[in-house]
């Protein structure tokens, strides 16, 4: 590398350090807030590239998603290049996944400051970053890949494609879901030289397939429902940013707080309320709740804490006016009715810019979009300090300003904000998408419960619930100490008891037959409307001894999800103990995260129950450490392989599996040997009796047990039509070092004596620390019963309780293991036989049905 170009890298660190070294778009008192020291690790994983998303993303923090994934691996965000655990493959082009707000692109400014200040990452050379939004603005020109780092980093100066190539560059194209490119893989032409020129989607597809600087690292981030614009084999690594776990909630409020004793009220008074602390896996949201409830502990201790997401959401809006017309303005003395009549014009006028690309699922706007909702451009970037807080400006590349709001939900807020105002001022034609007769024209026809009945319609046909936020604003917009929160930006309406029933009433008729992720969304409106009778029905079932009540979708939807949220971890949920049907069971599944012991036994299972349960076995947030699935019907061994990716994970607690009667067969030995291969393993116990796995599952089985890394002490082979090979492979596995195998039960397999030999074997070797064995309907005769007793006269063994029942040992077996008792070394408290003639051993009888030494 020549020293002019070292030159232009330095500059060009500092030019990166002066852009990054504040958190961008987040202020906090009207100062950018350093980077360094506010930021917070964020969870990110190994994560799964399954093409488009249809889930919405508030789903994917209220069901499984809150949670790791079986795929999950935490990842340090300066690690992301780096092979995991197991891996050997290189890494060029990591696309991280993550949903709005949850810090994908923080990420990227910490990624890129820790190497302009020399911290992480030193071995790239050079990085170009090339955020989506801004390419956007030029995806008409054309460019060579020289011209486009240039134009984007001008103190670069690259002049030739020699310069570009000694480096080790890296590219990092932020905001792929903001893409306004076709980014067309197949059609678009080859392009291998940096100085021929192109539009900028055909440059952008040629880099990310390799054609261009093969060896340049990429890191693409983007929100799930965009990812599959990228084809799978452009990909070398994908993972998925989930936010902040419930720790690093409480760190960014510590961070965030120098005052200790504030941060404990604010995470507190959090707590209390599922849906705040849900939210709160979302950086900015976090922002927004520590906003709004510093400013109440503080400044405004006279109002009531707000609960829900639209009280919270109210405050933010509230504070942020109250802030602006105070700086801008000087207004310390207007009440707050006056306060938000000054801002009504551009707050309704957001609200229809919201909506209207709410409805389109555009998170980004433009000049023309913000003229054709009559927002004056300058008033929205310059006189309005309102709009840096809750819409703020994205960037300022060729002359050209790209808006956003701060937060997907901010936007969702303002629709129902928006829309409510419509139906208060009777503005039809806005209410049109909720009218089911477009023919209606006086607007008296429409109540209340009319448009949100008519709402909650609207957004449960939507493919990827993009409007279900926005209904549950809209019901918390119903309430009348919402509305009187707002006077002067919405007119207050008679909410009459009765009305408020009706709306409650017909949230609890929709709940029939809908998915439980739509059925959670209802269960928030009834919380946004401070309606709790749906819990208090739960909680009335749950407390009631009486549990013959058959419960509806509905209830197993909301009792999941409950059990999920609650506090308090279960010890024990047995599926069984809950009356309702086979699709209920389903549903009340995913509540198996928050208990110690899940007996789910004699139901039937898919594969995707199984992946639900890989999940929760997956999970940090998972208290599950037995798992007992005896007879359940449907698991087979798709099932099994299913699992032991959850298994295998390093987050799995799970202690002990139990999967007798399941039609398993020696695949699913193959799969959980390498579960019990994986570091940590917290196996203790397995249970496999009763499946068809025989010599051959043992076998595979066995290369787990071997391992070091395996600690199982507990293994059941009951009825695995197991011979005398079995034993062989059992013994060597007894024999082993470390063996932690501490019981094993091999009845009712046909071992006669020849397998019976091979484990007496190995009962005296020094590594062999086994101290049950149950070998009941083994075909044990006379021989079997000389090699155990010679067995268990060695030193040392460690043999304490020994099950002969239903086998032939004759009396001749019976006088061995009588005259055995009399060894020093026999350390032997408990056996049982059947057959054979009576014997005394310190006053003890042993008759014909079973013998106890104690």
């Amino acid at each position: 590398m020549d020293d002019n170009l070292q030159r232009a890298i330095v500059n060009h660190k500092d030019s990166l350090k002066r852009r990054y070294e504040c958190v961008i778009g987040i202020e906090k008192a009207g100062n950018q807030s350093p980077l360094n020291r506010i930021y917070t690790e964020l969870y990110i994983t190994e994560g799964k590239l399954e093409g488009f998303n249809n889930e919405h993303e508030v789903w994917q923090l209220e069901t499984a998603s809150r949670t790791p994934t079986s795929h999950d691996t935490a990842i340090h965000c300066n690690d992301i290049f780096k092979p995991l655990p197991g891996q050997e493959r290189s890494i060029r082009t990591v696309l991280t996944k993550g949903i709005a707000g949850i810090g994908k692109t923080v990420s990227v400014q910490k990624f890129i400051l820790d190497w302009a200040e020399g911290k992480a990452n030193q071995d790239v050379d050079i990085m170009f970053v090339l955020p989506f939004r801004e390419l956007n603005l030029i995806k008409d020109r054309q460019y060579t890949l020289l011209g486009l780092l240039n134009y984007f980093h001008t103190e670069l100066d690259i002049g030739n494609a020699k310069k570009l190539t000694a480096c080790k560059a890296m590219f990092i194209l932020d905001g792929l879901d903001q893409s306004g490119l076709s980014l067309d893989f197949q059609r678009n032409k080859k392009v291998s030289d940096v100085t021929q020129t192109s539009s900028v989607d055909v440059l952008l597809t040629n880099l990310i397939k390799g054609n261009l600087l093969p060896s340049a690292l990429l890191w693409i981030t983007s929100r799930p429902a965009a990812t599959n614009q990228i084809p799978p084999e452009c990909v070398d690594q994908v993972t998925e940013v989930l936010g902040f776990n419930d720790s690093q909630k409480e760190e960014y409020f510590r961070k965030r707080f120098s005052d200790e004793d504030l941060a404990s009220r604010i995470i507190s008074h959090i707590k209390t309320s599922r849906s705040l602390y849900i939210m709160c896996h979302i950086p900015v949201f976090c922002w927004i709740s520590a906003t709004v409830l510093e400013h109440m502990l503080i400044t405004d201790k006279s109002r009531e804490m707000p609960t829900t997401l639209t009280e919270m959401s109210i405050h933010f809006l509230l504070i942020q006016t109250s802030l602006k017309n105070q700086k801008y303005h000087g207004r310390d003395e207007m009440d707050q009715e006056e306060l938000v009549e000054s801002d009504k014009e551009i707050l309704l006028k957001l609200g229809k810019l919201a909506f209207k690309n709410l409805e389109k699922g555009n998170l980004m706007f433009y000049e023309e979009d913000l003229k054709e909702c009559g927002i004056d451009v300058k008033e929205a970037s310059v006189s309005s300090g309102l709009c840096k807080q809750i819409f703020k400006e994205e960037s300022v590349f060729f002359q050209r300003v790209v808006y956003c709001f701060v937060h997907l939900s901010i936007q969702e807020f303002l629709s129902a904000v928006y829309i409510y105002h419509c139906y208060t001022t009777k503005k039809m034609d806005a209410l049109k998408p909720f009218l089911k007769r477009k023919s209606r024209a006086a607007s008296e026809e429409l109540t209340l419960d009319d448009l949100l009945k008519s709402a909650v319609d609207k957004a449960l046909k939507s493919k990827n619930g993009h409007l279900d936020l926005f209904v549950r604003f809209l019901h918390g917009m119903s309430l009348e100490s919402n509305q009187k929160l707002l006077r002067g930006l919405v007119t207050q309406t008679e909410s009459s008891p009765e009305s408020v029933q009706k709306t409650i009433r017909s949230l609890k008729v929709m709940q029939k037959n809908i998915s439980p992720e739509r059925w959670i969304n209802l269960f928030h409106c009834l919380i946004e409307m401070k309606d709790h009778s749906v819990q208090e029905e739960i909680q009335a079932y749950w407390r009631s001894e009486n549990t013959s009540k058959i419960l509806t979708l509905a209830h197993c939807s909301a009792l999941a999800y409950m059990l999920q949220i609650s506090e308090v971890v279960l010890d024990v949920f047995d599926l069984k103990e809950y009356k309702t049907s086979e699709e209920g069971r389903r549903r009340l599944l995913p509540a198996v995260r928050h208990c110690r012991k899940a007996l789910l036994t004699d139901c039937h299972f898919s594969d995707t129950l199984c992946e639900v349960l890989a999940s929760v076995l997956s999970s940090n947030s998972s208290h599950l450490v037995e798992l007992d699935l005896n007879e359940c019907y449907g698991l087979t061994d798709s099932g099994v392989k299913l699992l032991s990716a959850g298994l295998g994970n390093p987050q799995c607690k799970l202690e002990t599996l139990r999967l007798t009667d399941c039609e398993l067969t020696d695949t699913s030995c193959e799969v959980l040997a390498s579960a019990l291969s994986s570091n940590p393993s917290h196996l203790r116990e397995l249970d496999l009796s009763n499946n068809d796995l025989k010599d051959s599952g043992v076998k595979l089985l066995s290369a787990g047990l071997g391992n070091p890394h395996s600690k199982l002490e507990t293994l059941r082979l009951t009825g695995c039509k197991l011979i005398e090979a079995s034993c062989e492979v059992l013994a060597s596995v007894l024999s082993s070092n470390p063996s932690h195998l501490r019981e094993l039960d091999l009845s009712n397999n046909d071992l006669k004596d020849s397998g019976v030999k091979l484990l007496s074997v190995v009962l005296g070797y020094p590594h062999c620390k086994l101290e049950t064995l149950s070998l009941s309907l083994c075909g044990v005769e006379e021989e079997g019963c000389a090699s155990l007793v010679s067995a268990l006269r060695s030193n040392p063994s460690h043999l304490k309780e020994l099950d002969l029942s239903n086998n032939r040992p004759g009396d001749s077996g019976v006088r061995l293991l009588s005259a055995g008792l009399e060894d020093p070394h026999w350390r032997l408290e408990k056996l049982k036989y059947v057959e054979g003639g009576p014997c005394v051993k310190h006053n003890m009888m042993f008759n014909s049905n079973q013998g106890h030494v104690q």
